[in-house]
């Protein structure tokens, strides 16, 4: 149902999870070399040697299943305890998508060279924080709902 606002805020969630499928999640650049997070690999080029590359395939998994179970949750908008399930089912899905693209970055890319130095996050990694504040926000309206008409029930 399109015209309640959690609805919005799951479209957003979709939204946001795609986004952070398609761009660049963290990048880290130092003369001569380079290191580039996306949700399926992690690139290493070092000037003068073959470029190296690392398979990160379950980022744009969960970044999917998110995704996916934001629409499901928004197609069950006559069931709201369902909905609030599947809220809390996509906010650990997107925990879980914060702590990967975090471990990628930090453990698997920022030791490749220079471990002093910190590497940027990009637009990816900050549509997961996004996604996961419009899912707190659906799931805030969803609550609301369902008060609404548990109140209405008790006047009857």
């Amino acid at each position: 149902m399109i015209q309640r606002i959690q609805s919005i805020f799951l479209v957003l969630v979709s939204v946001a999870m795609l986004v952070c499928v398609f761009s660049p999640i963290w990048s880290k650049v130092a003369p001569g070399e380079a290191v580039y997070l996306d949700a399926f690999t992690l690139d290493h080029t070092r000037r003068g040697s073959e470029p190296t590359s690392t398979s990160v395939f379950y980022i744009a998994l969960l970044a999917g299943l998110a995704a996916i179970v934001a629409l499901v949750s928004l197609v069950q908008y006559r069931n709201r305890f369902r909905q609030l399930i599947l809220g809390l089912v996509n906010s650990l899905i997107m925990a879980a998508l914060l702590g990967c693209t975090a471990y990628a970055s930090v453990y698997q890319g920022a030791v490749l060279f220079s471990p002093g130095e910190k590497g940027t996050y990009g637009v990816g990694f900050y549509a997961v924080i996004a996604g996961l504040i419009c899912n707190v926000v659906a799931n805030r309206f969803i609550r609301q709902d369902e008060a609404l008409v548990r109140s209405t029930d008790r006047m009857r």
